[in-house]
């Protein structure tokens, strides 16, 4: 009966490391977005845009990815003060990339917030 369970057990860790594995190699997709705010829109886009890279980076570098693709997607707005960002604060139009998408909007102390968005697959 000992040497069942044992084999049992061995039986179940193989299991689930075969799954774990099969996972890892498994590809999949997350989108990603980085907000950044300016004296003026342009300096907002840029700075968006720069975090967004940035989390792209961090994220390769955390899930241990060489390459990825990415492309562009509409982020939900992160603004820093307000829980929203009602529609009469949009400063179109959007920016559009092949590789990200970037909305602004008018902030409480900067004059331009962006959040600017990707899907990221691998």
């Amino acid at each position: 009966m000992r040497s069942y369970l044992r084999g049992l057990a061995l039986a179940l860790t193989a299991a689930g490391l075969c799954m774990a594995q099969g996972a890892t190699a498994q590809a999949g997709c997350v989108g990603l977005a980085g907000t950044a705010d300016g004296f003026d829109r342009q300096t907002a886009v840029s700075r968006a845009q720069n975090a967004l890279a940035g989390a792209i980076v961090d994220f390769k570098t955390q899930k241990r990815i060489r390459s990825v693709s990415v492309r562009a997607m509409r982020a939900k707005p992160q603004p820093y003060w307000r829980g929203t960002v009602s529609s009469n604060l949009y400063q179109k139009p959007d920016i559009v990339t092949s590789r990200s998408h970037t909305i602004c909007w008018s902030g409480v102390v900067s004059p331009s917030v962006c959040t600017a968005g990707a899907k990221v697959c691998w």
